[in-house]
């Protein structure tokens, strides 16, 4: 089977879990090179070394993207160690959910740097990386694919900041298509519904049961769902651009 993105190089956020950790293994199948970014550093490790067991290459780069100069120092080290910069993908996120009246101001900002700033630090910093490579072979086309959410569509009591920001990775993300556009860095963002990860554990028992009963017994996306949608928008044809996808399960409603 050909490897549609042989010779080329991504950078995943969010790499150590979950949707992001699928993402990687599924570029890396496609024969990209693959920078796993994120703050747990043995799992980034085992990640790298899976991809590299299956005769792919990975480069492991712990870094908290909540700040600019991290942001770019992940990316200055991407196209140090792999040589490039063809795909990011903005997979990073927190989900702090709860009522806002009385809710805790720490959980609002936790959101915020690492949903939306995060994401746009690490797109700056990456955008004149990807604009030389979408100029150069193999493919002359880059990719940025933000990942955010049903939430980023309809907001939701009990996820007023997190809607927030998830709305917030829209409007930048289609702000961004336009301005990059006639440079091919195409520009898409992803909007998964319900997936069974680790995002929800991050909230207390009762939001958690609270979540569940919202959802009440359905079968969840697979983080492996969603990096199928990440391979299938990163190897379309040079002149076609997925600007936006909702992927939810069938039975969410």
């Amino acid at each position: 089977m050909t490897r549609r993105l042989e010779g080329t190089v991504a950078l995943v956020t969010g790499a150590s879990s979950g949707i992001g950790h699928a993402t990687a293994l599924e570029l890396a199948r496609e024969g990209a090179s693959v920078a796993v970014v994120g703050r747990r550093e043995d799992r980034l490790t085992s990640l790298a070394a899976e991809i590299s067991d299956a005769g792919g290459k990975a480069l492991v780069v712990p870094a908290d993207i909540t700040t600019a100069e991290a942001a770019a120092e992940a990316v200055e080290r991407t196209v140090d160690g792999l040589g490039r910069l063809d795909t990011l993908v903005n997979n990073a996120g927190l989900m702090l959910l709860g009522p806002a009246p009385g809710a805790d101001l720490k959980d609002w900002r936790r959101m915020i740097d690492i949903n939306l700033m995060g994401l746009m630090y690490t797109a700056h910093a990456a955008v004149p990386h990807l604009v030389e490579a979408a100029a150069e072979a193999p493919r002359q086309v880059a990719d940025i694919v933000n990942v955010g959410s049903l939430a980023g569509r309809n907001a939701y009591a009990m996820s007023a900041v997190y809607s927030a920001t998830k709305f917030g990775v829209g409007a930048f993300s289609e702000s961004l298509r336009q301005e990059l556009a006639r440079q091919h860095v195409r520009v898409s963002v992803i909007e998964p519904g319900s997936v069974d990860t680790e995002l929800r554990t991050h909230n207390p028992d009762a939001i958690q049961q609270h979540i569940t009963a919202a959802l009440g017994d359905i079968d969840r996306l697979q983080s492996q769902d969603i990096a199928d949608t990440v391979g299938y928008i990163v190897t379309r044809p040079r002149h076609v651009a997925v600007a936006e996808l909702l992927v939810r399960p069938t039975e969410q409603v």
